[in-house]
């Protein structure tokens, strides 16, 4: 939330929900941010434009004001072989890797019922009028889905009164596109790592911040069982907690959030054990993230 402008990067399961929770008001909701679009970022997606953009909340009188500016990715161009060789089945081969436009308009012919009824007996808003996708164009740097991430200045998303926004290609497996974000504001910066593995193009994109949320996973310990697909997926997608300290420090940031948590050995994870294996690395505040927090973030003027 930037000046009662609020800000949302990416929508996972109950993103709706718990936006309502943390007492934001979807009046106030200026743009999306997609990093990439595995289902536990978009799950929500659509229930921002379906739900809150319909009938206004009894209690709070609130819904969308005006429609909403999306940014994330364009269609993949290919699928990744299978891990181990073989085949695997392909769902929608007619257009297997569909970008956020294309994902956008699917859902709207998915709803397309539903939509129409309340349209005629309620007489709601054209859901389709309240989002305005934009695919990020990727800068030339021979970026595909056979490279996902080469290495890369950060670049322009969005600009508008209250924040500009940068992005840079990161590694997350087989993903493509995947973005990090940056928010700088006149309070202060923010980057969000989304999904990614180490990533000098995000250690770029993040110098200097404020706060980098940064996410995270831990594969160490006693009770780690995962087959030895699940595990080369967390170590090509993901940055493993112990070293994600490194990561912080080489980008010069005040504060670490940790975000997107896995933690195989335990559950719940023990925050203590994970600030633990962070600070030999960083002396700046250590944030385990949960649920419906709030982080103020410093004036940097």
């Amino acid at each position: 939330m930037i000046d009662g402008a609020t800000y949302v990067i990416d929508c996972g399961r109950s993103s709706t929900t718990q936006f309502a929770r943390a007492g934001l008001r979807f009046d106030g909701l200026r743009s999306i941010f997609i990093t990439h679009l595995h289902a536990d970022h978009i799950a929500d997606y659509y229930n921002y434009f379906l739900l809150a953009g319909s009938i206004p909340n009894q209690e709070t009188r609130d819904a969308l004001a005006n429609p909403v500016s999306v940014f994330g990715p364009g269609p993949a161009g290919g699928l990744p072989e299978k891990f181990g060789g073989g085949q695997a089945p392909t769902v929608s081969a007619e257009d297997p890797t569909p970008g956020l436009a294309a994902f956008t308009e699917k859902c709207h012919d998915a709803f397309a019922y539903s939509s129409n009824v309340f349209l005629r007996d309620t007489g709601i808003r054209d859901i389709r009028t309240l989002v305005d996708v934009h695919e990020i164009a990727v800068p030339d740097v021979g970026a595909s889905y056979t490279m996902t991430s080469p290495r890369m200045d950060p670049f322009p998303v969005m600009e508008d009164d209250h924040v500009a926004v940068t992005a840079v290609l990161v590694p997350h497996g087989p993903v493509f596109p995947s973005f990090a974000f940056r928010f700088d504001t006149a309070h202060g910066s923010v980057t969000f790592s989304g999904d990614t593995s180490y990533s000098d193009n995000l250690i770029a994109l993040a110098r200097g911040s404020d706060v980098l949320v940064h996410e995270a996973i831990n594969v160490q310990g006693p009770n780690v069982s995962l087959p030895p697909a699940a595990m080369d997926h967390m170590l090509q997608s993901h940055v493993e907690v112990q070293k994600v300290g490194a990561i912080a420090r080489a980008a010069g940031v005040r504060t670490l959030v940790l975000s997107h948590l896995s933690d195989f050995d335990e559950e719940p994870l023990d925050p203590v054990r994970w600030r633990k294996w962070i600070e030999p690395e960083f002396d700046g505040e250590i944030v385990i993230g949960d649920d419906l927090q709030r982080i103020p973030i410093p004036s940097s003027l």
